[in-house]
């Protein structure tokens, strides 16, 4: 056997495949521990009196007024009363606009029509149209429907997502039409089709959408704050607001209700991970 060549001098040997794995869950791993930053603190100052947040240096142990911090929580907002608010809005606006996307999109993606692609460029077009134009001609609808300050006004007017027809149009265009033609050979009408033959297959990208439409609505502020003018209509953000004043802001209540309020966010994703990174995967990868 030949012997094998030394290596030239002044040339370095590349890094081996373990150094660029050891590189990247290095780097990964500090990006997770910054991201649970803001969490830290805002678990810490939720056990503490907003005064002792201002002390120098800043606590960074927790303290024992969690428990007073959350009774004068719920005293000053109904802080349950609000959580329930935001759970019911955001549960039903999510469902109803999850179903009205899902239908819109296999509509666009499995029916042929006249003006198809100029509908789903009017779909595309309202993408770009920015909330604050359409604040005024909203409130005025709402008004003239006797609407102002009730549930349905929150709820309604923002069903029609364009970004959720589009991510289901695409996760029903890979949809064999063979499968549509045989259920209807079989009998079954164009619901039944589509709630036990279509929707099913596209779990992953109702997922995703479920969850984007949940965080929407959960975190959504300008429109709460216009529509509801009682306190025990207020969701979530609208309620928090109201601990910012001009001389006084709670800050140890903000923070508790923060952390609070990122439970129900938490839990869905946990939840519907697989089917939220599936439904990403699956819609940046189809044409």
């Amino acid at each position: 056997m030949s012997p094998r060549p030394a290596t030239r001098p002044g040339r370095a040997t590349r890094p081996g495949p373990a150094f660029g794995r050891a590189a990247v869950l290095a780097v990964l791993t500090l990006g997770a521990v910054l991201s649970l930053v803001p969490f830290a603190w805002m678990l810490i100052a939720s056990t503490h009196s907003s005064s002792e947040l201002f002390h120098s240096p800043p606590p960074f142990l927790p303290g024992g007024e969690l428990l007073r911090n959350l009774a004068h929580l719920q005293e000053t907002i109904g802080f349950g009363r609000v959580m329930l608010n935001s759970l019911g809005i955001a549960a039903v606006h999510t469902a109803l606009s999850a179903l009205l996307s899902a239908m819109c999109g296999y509509g666009l993606a499995k029916y042929r029509f006249r003006g198809r692609g100029l509908l789903l460029g009017v779909v595309l077009a309202t993408m770009m149209i920015p909330l604050q134009v359409l604040l005024v001609p909203l409130f005025q609808m709402m008004a003239s429907l006797g609407w102002i300050d009730s549930y349905q006004a929150v709820i309604l007017p923002f069903l029609a997502n364009s970004f959720g027809i589009l991510l289901m149009r695409q996760g029903f265009l890979d949809f064999p039409d063979e499968l549509l033609e045989s259920a209807r050979i079989d009998g079954a009408g164009e619901l039944r089709t589509f709630y036990q033959v279509v929707l099913p297959c596209v779990r992953p990208q109702l997922g995703a959408l479920v969850i984007f439409t949940f965080m929407g609505q959960w975190n959504s502020f300008i429109w709460p704050l216009l529509m509801l003018n009682t306190q025990e209509n207020y969701t979530v953000p609208v309620a928090l607001n109201t601990l910012t004043g001009l001389s006084h802001v709670d800050y140890s209540g903000l923070m508790l209700g923060s952390l609070l309020a990122t439970l129900p966010l938490m839990l869905l994703f946990l939840l519907f991970q697989r089917q939220f990174v599936a439904g990403l995967l699956g819609g940046a990868l189809k044409g």
